[in-house]
């Protein structure tokens, strides 16, 4: 299968708050990247629900941006565990950048010696 993605994504252990359609999720983020996430959890968003996330390494680089749900998975499959993708929509330039200082920071942090 092709994968089409037009950023590289980093594995991480983060924390996201995501509030959307009169729900907060607050749960671990999979893998993330510039272009958006995949938030693992039990409950998440229909496809195509706008959403607001907030995710950081610390408190003081808390990052926060618009996104849309562009898939939906809710049961454990081979496909993955349950979850959403989410795309971030539009960020402006200076949330794109504390975005990519964040996925440096966890690629980081999963280098051998780091």
């Amino acid at each position: 299968m092709k994968d089409n993605r037009k950023f590289e994504r980093v594995y991480t252990r983060l924390r996201c708050w995501c509030e959307g359609d009169n729900v907060t999720v607050y749960a671990r983020i999979g893998n993330l990247s510039e272009g958006g996430l995949f938030l693992r959890t039990s409950t998440p968003l229909e496809l195509g629900a706008k959403a607001v996330v907030r995710f950081g390494l610390t408190e003081a680089d808390e990052v926060e941006a618009a996104a849309i749900v562009i898939w939906s998975r809710k049961d454990e499959s081979a496909a993955g565990p349950p979850g959403m993708g989410l795309m971030f929509q539009d960020p402006d330039p200076r949330k794109l950048e504390q975005i990519r200082q964040i996925v440096v920071g966890e690629q980081k942090a999963k280098k051998p010696g780091s």
